[in-house]
């Protein structure tokens, strides 16, 4: 006992020395060997030296108040869990992350330049005879938590990633991070080079409030460097559709509240669930994001909401889709590499669009999980193109080809008080565009056309094809353009929106639709040459590409040789 007090004391004192001694301007150049001038000046300025860290193991709350007593520490804030400590050692030690209880406590020090710091002292109680002293034992000779902290005094995305650039230019790597719920706060670990010298091999990054959408990237180039690692986590894949799609189809989202928490068993009463299993489904989708746990309970997140029923914004029959026929369809996937045979078609014996058309709800589903994407069209109402023909002074007319259940010829309208719409779509999904359309209060400004694309009016001023093309072959893409060049009038634009495949190999959301529609039917993702062919072989040509949300683009197309106005 007196050993372990002396010498977590030791280490303890020694850090507090440390906190008291530096400054940012000077430890900076100590950690990251070679930076100087303007980027010196320029990390300086976006990060504050803030504390020093290091863990240490009390028998007790008695023996840990006596270690920051002799160190002369005051615990100001009472102790909070550290979530990303805990889940570091639970993965070290392959232990259970509920077996570790580690605390954080922050006590204030007062650096020789009048600055106001901290040590951060993380605690994990081992009681005497513990199972958990080889951990100890182990931590206190390799110091794995032990390192050194910078507040980011920007909080802003562009900042953040500018920060972990320049950390990697001068040979930090990527070492974890994680949000800790309790406080709203990210962290981004890095292990320094083996020349720093601070006597520290470890910074953090820590940054007010939610940033996830960053933290990931650091995350995905922390694990590029731990193989087994990535792969177990891209094999549970399929976990995390099936966590998701279940929490939605049991109602979960709309039972709880983004403000006030909720505990396990009273949304399993009011969802129907078995508790404690819901409970489990409900720590995974913490750790997804999707929800966060507090005092009082479970709330939903921003990208939990998502999964609600009646929000403009609801993705709740992407997971269903997805979670559902979808998912069934993908355990085809390896006979439609093998064979060239489409995976939906093998699974349930018939083709994606009639086995949908047989199905009334399963069709809706459908035709609510295309709308589901909706944020992909959130600037497509200032195309130039329509907002052009919204200004002719005898009116103009934009049809919508394949138009599903009306939400982006909606779009439009709401956009445009002086356009008039065309729905062309099967029989089913035109009474859906309808109602849809009519309740939105564009009935009289409306018409429909039950057929295929050959049933495609004259005379539209704008024509949309959105997300229709890769559904299909290439042949069958040519044919669709031709019925689109021969409705047309000269004067009038075609808008193609589709996800473009990258030409470079960056990531895209299109390279994995790419793999989607091959499976399920037929079709494919195309780079915009691709495209640009497709048109020419129709008679059409490729004028101008603009992005979209969710790496969409509209591809502005006009008959070959008309004026270009």
């Amino acid at each position: 006992m007196i050993t372990t007090l002396s010498g977590d004391t030791t280490r303890l004192r020694r850090t507090v020395d440390f906190v008291k001694e530096q400054d940012t301007a000077t430890l900076l150049p100590l950690l990251l060997p070679g930076v100087d001038g303007p980027e010196l000046r320029a990390l300086a300025e976006r990060c504050r030296f803030s504390h020093a860290a290091l863990l240490v193991f009390p028998s007790g709350d008695d023996e840990l108040d006596a270690t920051l007593d002799d160190c002369g520490l005051a615990v100001v804030e009472p102790a909070r869990p550290s979530v990303v400590v805990r889940d570091r050692l639970a993965l070290r030690y392959r232990r259970p992350a509920a077996d570790l209880d580690v605390r954080i406590l922050r006590p204030p020090v007062q650096g020789r330049d009048g600055a106001r710091r901290m040590v951060e002292v993380f605690a994990l109680t081992v009681a005497p005879g513990s199972e958990l002293d080889p951990i100890a034992a182990q931590e206190r000779e390799s110091q794995s938590e032990a390192h050194v902290a910078f507040d980011v005094t920007a909080p802003d995305p562009l900042v953040l990633r500018g920060l972990c650039a320049t950390f990697a230019r001068y040979r930090a790597v990527p070492d974890g991070g994680g949000y800790n719920p309790h406080e709203n706060g990210t962290v981004f670990y890095f292990g320094l080079p083996a020349d720093t010298k601070a006597g520290y091999s470890r910074v953090e990054l820590y940054v007010p409030g939610d940033h996830r959408d960053v933290l990931a990237a650091h995350l995905d180039e922390h694990r590029a460097r731990q193989p087994a690692e990535t792969l177990l986590r891209l094999l549970t894949g399929a976990w995390t559709t099936q966590a998701l799609a279940a929490f939605t189809e049991l109602g979960a989202p709309d039972a709880l509240d983004g403000e006030r928490g909720t505990h396990p068993a009273e949304l399993a009463r009011i969802t129907g669930a078995e508790p404690r299993n819901l409970a489990t489904l409900l720590r995974y989708l913490t750790m997804l994001g999707a929800v966060t746990e507090a005092h009082d309970g479970f709330r939903l997140t921003e990208v939990g909401a998502l999964l609600r029923t009646n929000t403009p914004v609801s993705m709740r029959a992407l997971a269903l889709m997805y979670g559902g026929p979808f998912y069934r369809s993908f355990a085809g996937l390896g006979h439609t590499v093998r064979t060239g045979q489409v995976a939906f078609e093998h699974v349930f014996g018939e083709n994606h669009f009639d086995h949908f058309a047989r199905d009334p709800e399963l069709a809706e589903l459908f035709d609510q999980s295309m709308a589901a994407g909706s944020a992909m069209f959130d600037p497509l109402p200032l195309h130039p193109a329509l907002t052009r023909a919204a200004e002719a002074p005898d009116g103009a007319t934009v049809v919508d080809v394949a138009g599903g259940n009306g939400e982006l010829l909606g779009r439009l309208l709401d956009a445009h008080p002086r356009l008039h719409g065309v729905l062309l779509e099967r029989p089913h999904a035109v009474e859906a565009a309808r109602h849809r359309l009519e309740q939105a209060g564009h009935g009289a400004r409306c018409a429909f056309v039950e057929g295929d694309f050959a049933d495609l009016p004259d005379n539209g001023d704008v024509y949309v094809l959105s997300r229709v093309l890769h559904d299909w072959d290439d042949e069958r893409c040519r044919e669709i353009l031709r019925h689109c060049a021969r409705a047309m009038p000269d004067s009038a634009d075609l808008l193609v929106v589709e996800r473009l495949l990258p030409t470079d190999g960056s990531f895209s959301l299109a390279t994995a639709w790419d793999l989607h529609m091959m499976c399920n039917v037929g079709g494919q993702e195309r780079q915009v040459g691709h495209y640009g062919r497709l048109f020419t072989d129709a008679g059409l040509t490729l004028v101008s590409r603009t992005p979209l949300p969710l790496d969409g683009h509209v591809l502005h197309v006009r008959k070959a040789g008309s004026p270009l106005d």
